[in-house]
């Protein structure tokens, strides 16, 4: 049986399995899952999925519900967490809460889960509000993690909240399935004058096939601050649909980093609507793969009021047969007057049978704005090198250095220390070297 017949076939039973009687999610569901039904995986026909074909992996059995509860024990995935400072922790094994390895809190703000929220009346008053409101509903792997949408974070911060601890959401995948689909779904609302912190990531154990369609709704409210840390750096039998979607209110800030340096395909769908003057959208990015990796980055900024600011800063890097894909759009619309959009997109390739399609879009339908962007594909610079090598640097270690230079002006925007420090230990395991500092 092909997966999207398994998935609609297990579409009834997972609604009789769960315990919420809540007429009005199964409603959402069901339009969901009849979306999917009749579009089903995107293909290469598609525009927005011109260089990326899931067909390879679509081919594997996967399981839709884990048979089995696991166990992890922390020793053997400590590495994954940020050890070095307290964070709140919502951990899922094989799509299943661990309350073991997590820290959740209802102190002040909740950061609890999903299913909670789907099913408590307490909660039931937010998620009216937010729950399914700006997930694309033609978007058909967002349908299907909708139809099938019961586990993962819920955070909620109350006004003039400020987040002391960072939040950590972690996916864990055991390997205890031969093949194995997870679909989580995480809700993020942040009060006026509220700030948080979110690192997020997902994370096979084992080489057995995983296959994660995952969908963030995040709402940041008048004043708020949001900045959201996304590490992939996945097992490469591992494949990753990651769809985010966030609304944002009058001088709100928020920014997304994604961290791509694992994984067999990763694709990123990021979607920032506006809606409120005076905000602030950070969208930046760090691509390091080889082999036969690919990473997909589509990225829209939808101007729909005046006085915003958009940045946008991705960084590839590929050797080996790897892909990276870049397609960013900024959309203003005519109302989004005085916008200060920007979009730059760079990227370094080390072999030659590595490859990069980037399509950087505007559309712009006001007339008093200032919009750019900028696009390079290349190469080291050899006479950098050179100039490393004759002061007695290593060619290894100045081809190093010089890919560092190139991927700081990202990792220097990261703003939790720990994170930072952690993520150029990863680049420069990624790179094969040790620098003995951080960026």
């Amino acid at each position: 049986m092909e997966l999207k017949e398994k998935l609609i076939s297990s579409f009834m039973a997972f609604e009789e399995k769960i315990a919420d009687v809540n007429n009005e999610l199964h409603d959402i569901r069901t339009s969901a899952i009849k979306n999917f039904e009749n579009k089903g995986f995107p293909t290469k026909k598609e525009e927005a999925w011109k260089y990326t074909s899931l067909n390879a992996i679509l081919k594997n059995d996967f399981s839709v519900f884990a048979k089995n509860e696991n166990s992890v024990e922390f020793a053997d995935v400590k590495k994954y967490f940020l050890n070095d400072v307290d964070t709140y922790k919502v951990i899922f094994i094989d799509g299943k809460f661990s309350s073991y390895l997590s820290s959740t809190t209802h102190d002040g703000l909740d950061v609890c889960l999903m299913s909670s929220a789907l099913t408590k009346p307490k909660y039931k008053m937010v998620i009216d509000a937010y729950f399914n409101q700006i997930a694309n509903k033609e978007d058909s792997l967002t349908s299907l993690n909708t139809a099938f949408s019961q586990e993962g974070a819920y955070i909620h911060v109350p006004k003039s909240k400020v987040v002391e601890k960072p939040i950590e959401i972690i996916y864990f995948s055991t390997g205890s399935e031969a093949a194995l689909m997870t679909q989580p779904r995480n809700l993020v609302v942040v009060g006026e004058n509220s700030h948080i912190q979110i690192v997020e990531r997902h994370q096979s154990l084992n080489d057995n096939p995983v296959l994660t369609n995952s969908v963030t709704e995040i709402f940041a409210q008048k004043r708020a601050i949001v900045d959201y840390y996304k590490i992939q750096n996945d097992l490469q039998t591992a494949n990753l649909i990651d769809n985010t979607y966030i609304s944002q209110k009058q001088d709100s800030h928020v920014s997304v980093h994604t961290f791509s340096f694992g994984g067999n395909i990763t694709r990123n769908n990021l979607n920032f609507y506006h809606q409120g003057e005076h905000i602030d959208s950070t969208l930046k990015g760090i691509t390091i793969i080889g082999d036969k990796q690919h990473v997909d980055h589509y990225t829209l900024v939808q101007h729909a009021t005046p006085n915003c600011e958009s940045h946008q800063n991705y960084k590839t890097i590929l050797d080996g047969s790897a892909t990276g894909v870049f397609n960013g759009k900024i959309y203003v619309e005519k109302e989004a007057q005085k916008t200060d959009a920007f979009q730059q997109n760079n990227n370094i390739l080390l072999s030659d049978k590595a490859t990069i399609n980037a399509k950087p879009q505007l559309e712009i339908f006001a007339d008093d704005v200032k919009c750019s962007h900028g696009c390079t594909i290349g190469q080291l610079d050899e006479n950098a090198m050179f100039y490393m090598q004759q002061r007695g640097i290593g060619k290894k270690e100045a081809k190093a250095l010089l890919m560092y230079a190139f991927t700081s002006e990202v990792t220097n925007s990261v703003k939790i220390p720990e994170l930072r420090a952690k993520i150029a230990r990863l680049i420069a395991d990624k790179l094969g070297v040790n620098m003995g500092f951080d960026l």
